[in-house]
């Protein structure tokens, strides 16, 4: 918890400001002084890094937004113009695109963390929610913002998702409508997407506001999930952890450098170099790398309404996960059959990610003799992908409620400060804490 402040104005200025705006005491509170557990990790760098990442976006967004034309007969051309006339145009530009995977990444792996570490539970269900809100306000802005450049994958990928929301009843058709602003995707379509794509953002950063205030409600979670006894379980936010998270970003800034200078369009997709043409289609319409495991759970069913449903709920069960998961024991550490469990559901992921950018007819059968065969009989990523679906409900809907009751768990220390040291196996059987104790 964040306690009282110690901010001491040392200047006229400051005092002055301190008793009618006391904005400088709230961001030394908040970023400096704040306590914070004192055995993070690094799994704990990616708020800092994806706080960054929001102020790239915001800033290379801005500075395209004066550039870019949203007419379906000048984007594309603009999007050249801007890589080609515009002052270190192509450097905004392959920021922004770029930026917007690293967001991703680093974004899926912080929440690798909170389903690990049990970061969702009690007193963070509201953190977690608003988490959901961030992330589910991040995937509309990322597709309206592929959609912008309008080549050839923008185009048929906002016919293909905006069609999508028809297969719902009474609601679909209206829905699809305002979307398209008229009856197919055309010049209102654009602008709609530009003016969101635009707005967003925005929405996001003042969710983000909100998420850091609910954070510091209750404070930092921490590896051993047990909940801060005293001061001596915490150390100041700097320099400590400000130290840690700028090593962290800076790592973080290397790989997505990387990108940015080497390999710029290695995530992005050739097509969509291509104007689009609404009368030819590419061969295999595919999304961003970042939409691929909820592309498969889409395919995975053969019912149109039935992949919808599923893909959206596969999204709804996260704000719903701090009441499904059952056990008093937050982190894994302690939670060897969850942690089982948990790496296979992490597996599961990775294998919708890569069955969504398969093609579903032309499987790859492997042979005896080390060919490799197509089969349109067998559609081997389908039913990949429906097993993969399967697990990723399962273990959410069915084996999180179940553990929690059956699994007995290992002994949980009394505070942050005893295990430090030492590794959490050798916790002698009586530092056991009761459910309380463990939050």
């Amino acid at each position: 918890m964040s306690g009282h402040s110690t901010y001491e104005p040392k200047t006229g200025i400051e005092r002055w400001l301190d008793t009618r705006l006391p904005i400088v005491r709230f961001a030394y509170d908040t970023a400096l002084s704040f306590p914070t557990p004192k055995n993070l990790n690094y799994w704990w760098t990616f708020g800092g890094i994806l706080a960054l990442m929001l102020g790239i976006q915001l800033v290379t967004g801005i500075v395209l937004a004066m550039h870019y034309v949203p007419h379906v007969d000048y984007a594309f051309a603009s999007v050249e113009r801007i890589m080609r006339d515009v002052n270190y145009g192509w450097l905004i530009r392959y920021m922004h695109a770029n930026g917007a995977s690293m967001f991703f990444l680093a974004v899926y792996l912080h929440i690798i963390r909170n389903l690990y570490y049990g970061s969702y539970k009690a007193p963070r269900e509201v953190l977690w929610i608003l988490g959901c809100l961030i992330y589910l306000a991040m995937m509309a802005t990322a597709f309206i913002g592929y959609v912008l450049p309008w080549g050839q994958m923008s185009f048929h990928g906002a016919v293909v998702i905006t069609n999508l929301f028809g297969a719902l009843p009474i609601i679909g058709g209206p829905i699809t409508t305002w979307l398209w602003g008229g009856f197919a995707v055309d010049n209102p379509t654009l602008n709609r997407f530009f003016s969101l794509h635009y707005l967003l953002p925005f929405v996001i950063a003042g969710l983000v506001v909100l998420h850091i205030w609910a954070l510091h409600v209750p404070g930092n979670n921490n590896p051993t999930g047990v909940n801060v006894k005293s001061e001596k379980d915490t150390v100041p936010f700097h320099p400590y952890y400000t130290v840690k998270d700028g090593f962290a970003i800076a790592v973080f800034l290397l790989l997505y450098a990387s990108f940015v200078f080497y390999n710029p369009n290695v995530l992005g997709h050739a097509d969509n170099y291509i104007p689009a043409n609404p009368l030819v289609t590419p061969a295999h319409i595919v999304p961003e790398w970042y939409f691929l495991p909820f592309y498969a759970i889409l395919r995975a069913v053969p019912d149109k309404l039935g992949g919808v449903l599923l893909m959206f709920g596969a999204i709804a069960t996260l704000f719903v996960l701090p009441w499904l998961d059952t056990s008093k024991v937050r982190s894994m550490r302690y939670r060897p059959q969850a942690k089982l469990y948990f790496w296979i559901f992490v597996l599961a992921a990775l294998v919708l990610g890569y069955c969504g950018g398969q093609l579903p007819d032309d499987p790859v059968i492997a042979q005896p003799s080390g060919l490799l065969l197509l089969d349109a009989d067998i559609n081997s990523f389908v039913w990949l992908s429906r097993v993969a679906t399967l697990y990723y409900f399962a273990y959410f809907w069915i084996i999180l409620p179940v553990l929690g009751l059956t699994e007995k768990p290992l002994p949980v220390p009394e505070s942050i400060s005893e295990p430090v040291l030492s590794h959490p196996a050798t916790t002698p059987a009586g530092a056991t804490a009761s459910p309380e104790k463990r939050g």
